[in-house]
């Protein structure tokens, strides 16, 4: 197996896991935070919006089942890349959706997607999702850890909040 690593943040990542989690190729999806400042933060430091962190999935795929772009592919079917204020119901900068990249390739191919995405909206707003290079990232405490099977209700609740969002227009 030869096993690579990516990550991203799509707003709170007990929405973020089961997207990835289902595929086969998928080895594991870790909840955590990406990006601030605060060594080793709590949910509480992260939730509040001043570590400067981002709630980030990272994700451990086997590279001869599954490509970088089906990840991006994935990840933009769940969130709303237009948005530079959070995602759905979830507000706050802890929420705001990045692609972090280990490497050039990903980079790249990053970059390329989201051109073809804006290209394809023809939005007037720009994709608001950031490509950033992927710094420290730290676990999240384990009961944040497939939230989706360990709280099946409160997952379906989170769901139906997100379908049932309508921004401030």
């Amino acid at each position: 197996m030869n096993i690579n690593t990516a990550y991203f943040a799509g707003g709170c990542f007990w929405c973020m896991t089961k997207p990835f989690d289902q595929f086969d190729g998928i080895e594991t999806v870790t909840s955590g935070y990406m990006g601030g400042t605060t060594e080793n933060p709590t949910y509480e430091e992260v939730k509040s919006g001043t570590t400067g962190h981002y709630e980030t999935v990272k994700v451990e795929y086997d590279v001869a089942l599954f490509s970088y772009n089906k990840l991006l592919e994935i990840f933009f079917s769940v969130i709303d890349p237009l948005d530079a204020e959070g995602q759905f119901q979830d507000r706050g900068s802890q929420y705001k959706t990045a692609i972090f990249y280990t490497n050039d390739d990903q980079k790249k191919l990053a970059e390329e997607y989201i051109q073809q995405l804006q290209d394809t909206l023809h939005a007037e707003k720009a994709i608001a999702t950031k490509i950033l290079p992927a710094s420290t990232f730290y676990k999240a405490e384990e009961y944040h850890q497939d939230f989706y099977k360990k709280n099946p209700e409160r997952y379906a609740q989170e769901q139906q909040d997100r379908a049932n969002y309508k921004p401030n227009l």
